[in-house]
């Protein structure tokens, strides 16, 4: 029988998932394992890069049991991926040189203030569309050649392999056969050209990083190798590949410029569809490829929120308030409407548009009658005002004499109703919800599947696309503005600290 099923790995800062999708595109098993995240100092974050492989391996296996296939019933495999985590391993053993150093880690500070205070900053955003800041992975991956002797003159001769975490998954399921990447994943470096569509020179030498170490790039959907016949009892190809957010915007068919997605998940991010237009913000967001195909990059304009549902994760964990992220909503309909609590949660600096990695987390409006139920409601809002703060920043850089448009939501938050209200209310337009809310391994999967001749062509795919539910915008202007003047004091005075 020919194979008819894709397995869309979907590896994320807090765990490993892995889910069947059958022809039709629907999700029908899935696995998911946690992981240890290690912090060895403040603003530090690290991953056991053995943990990111076991964890993927295992939650693969359990999937492709719970779907009751074999590997022979996997047409193709689809990776997405959290980004900007860096990786370096031995390239004949795969031993990592060092712990994954996580997007989230802020222990390249220093040396990016550095770079701005130099002069460098205009040429990196010119040549990635990204800026100095250490959530990329080019001042990561320096800092580890910095912290081990003689590794980069190994790096040079072959012997040391870079890659982002997809790049370290395929090498490990493919048996070490193939060290490639795609073109977001790449683009999220700071060191690629996105504009020429390959690896600057330029960067890797003012870093001094050996171009030997960095991985092929190629297109979302392409021949990325075959995995190892012993890990699901037959050769797999695996055929997609995509960072989280583009793979989220795959997900969510915004294959038309203008088109907008917000994913929430441990931080947030928007992606608004440029076309072959790589716009140059004036606001601080980030110039990217959005997906790469048949050799031709679609570019888009990002703002990343640090912390969105790990704010949630910080009332549960770190206050105790919660046992479950099901319990914020229930709260914060309980809130005291009369008490205007703001929660700024900087709690590794803050991301677009400010881009400032030293300011920290702050709540303002503090008063004796504050409980749990404002805490949890300010935590929930702060999300939506983030997310004003990107589309404000998206609505400047991109000019349109179009309405407002709708933007398209997904990831966990998403599931929220109170949440999504909220930020349809703060931002003044709709908000769609799809039927599939894990629009990230959606869009790996598609990728594999339509490479594999099993799933439709774009508009075809776009055609799919199904609504769930659309939150429209009840609150009144004026308290929109008052509420949105609000936040903009609380950051104003965050960043003043």
């Amino acid at each position: 029988m020919t194979a008819t099923h894709i397995l869309a790995i979907d590896q994320g800062t807090t765990s490993s998932r892995a889910i069947i999708f059958d022809e039709g595109m629907h999700p029908i098993a899935s696995a998911q394992e946690e992981f240890e995240q290690h912090f060895p100092q403040s603003g530090w974050v690290e991953h056991d890069p053995s943990d990111l492989w076991s964890t993927t391996a295992a939650t693969c296996r359990a999937a492709i049991e719970k779907a009751q296939l074999s590997g022979a019933d996997i047409a193709a495999i689809g990776i997405t991926n959290q980004r900007e985590t860096t990786v370096v391993w031995d390239a004949e053993t795969g031993a990592p040189l060092h712990n994954a150093i996580v997007w989230q880690d802020r222990r390249t500070a220093d040396f990016c203030r550095t770079l701005r205070e130099d002069g460098h900053e205009p040429m990196l955003t010119k040549t990635t569309g990204l800026l100095a800041d250490p959530y990329f992975s080019g001042t990561k991956l320096k800092w580890i050649l910095d912290q081990h002797e003689g590794s980069r003159a190994r790096a040079a001769q072959g012997k040391l392999l870079f890659g982002t975490v997809d790049s370290y998954l395929i090498w490990k399921l493919t048996g070490g056969v193939a060290h490639v990447t795609d073109a977001t994943n790449a683009a999220r470096t700071l060191l690629y050209d996105i504009h020429a569509g390959c690896w600057s020179e330029e960067i890797c030498a003012l870093f001094d990083i050996p171009m030997q170490m960095l991985p092929e790039v190629r297109d979302c959907a392409s021949d990325f190798g075959m995995t190892r016949a012993d890990l699901f009892g037959c050769e797999i190809p695996i055929l997609g590949v995509a960072g989280d957010q583009q793979a989220a915007t795959i997900g969510q068919a915004c294959f038309a410029p203008g088109m907008m997605k917000s994913t929430y998940g441990t931080g947030c991010f928007a992606l608004l569809n440029t076309g072959d237009t790589p716009v140059t913000s004036k606001n601080r967001l980030l110039t990217t490829i959005a997906y790469q195909l048949d050799g031709k990059p679609t570019y888009a304009l990002e703002g990343s929120i640090f912390v969105a549902g790990a704010v949630v994760q910080w009332l549960r964990d770190g206050l105790k308030l919660i046992d479950h992220a099901s319990e914020t909503q229930p709260l914060a309909e309980a809130a005291d409407p009369e008490q205007d609590v703001i929660l700024v949660p900087a709690f590794v600096g803050l991301g677009a548009p400010y881009w400032n990695p030293d300011c920290r987390g702050a709540i303002y409006g503090l008063t004796r009658g504050t409980g749990p139920s404002e805490l949890a409601r300010a935590a929930l809002e702060s999300v939506g005002f983030q997310t004003r703060d990107l589309l404000e920043a998206m609505h400047a850089d991109w000019q349109t004499d179009e309405a407002e448009p709708t933007l398209r939501v997904d990831g966990g938050m998403s599931n929220s109703d109170w949440t999504m209200q909220f930020l349809s209310d703060i931002i003044g337009a709709p908000v769609d919800r799809p039927m599939v809310v894990e629009t990230t391994a959606l869009g790996a999967a598609w990728l594999a599947g339509q490479r594999a001749g099993i799933y439709p062509d774009m508009q075809g795919f776009a055609d799919a696309w199904a609504l769930e539910r659309t939150f429209t915008s009840t609150m009144d202007d004026e308290t929109r503005e008052v509420r949105y003047g609000a936040w903009k004091r609380a950051i104003k005075a965050t960043l003043s600290v």
